[in-house]
């Protein structure tokens, strides 16, 4: 079975932020950066230092949500049921990357669904798809 991650090599990222305005297009239709599901932190003083955080799609978040209103889809992407989400943050707490958001205009966290199309805009290499074969379990 292969798997499909998304990949940051963090020394090929310019900040230009291209990744996540596809992001917030993609699933609100507005390039509105607090809406995506990726971040791209600047280091300063010293410029044209960034560094790109994507989901890791650990598991934690589904650990601890109280609501049950995040499950594994097949692919491996954790993807929340917005009906079922209380936004009460439990999963932001737990997330290491930091890339588990809520907004003020949603009523449900926004967690990175593995739709790579952060990964079709970046032209420098910074965030591309990962894949790898993994033995399935008989």
């Amino acid at each position: 079975m292969e798997i499909k991650r998304i990949k940051v090599v963090s020394s090929k990222c310019t900040g230009c932020r291209l990744c996540m305005q596809i992001c917030a297009i993609s699933h609100h239709e507005e390039i509105n950066p607090r809406k995506t599901r990726l971040k791209i932190e600047a280091h300063f003083p010293e410029p044209g230092v960034y560094k790109p955080r994507v989901c890791t799609q650990c598991g934690k978040c589904l650990e601890v949500c109280p609501e049950n209103a995040i499950y594994r889809r097949e692919d491996g992407a954790f993807i929340v049921i917005p009906e079922k989400c209380t936004n009460c943050g439990e999963c932001i707490a737990v997330c290491k990357p930091g890339v588990i958001f809520q907004h003020r205009d949603l009523d449900y966290v926004l967690i990175c669904d593995n739709c790579f199309k952060c990964t079709e805009l970046c032209n420098t290499g910074a965030i591309t798809i990962h894949t790898r074969v993994v033995k399935e379990d008989k």
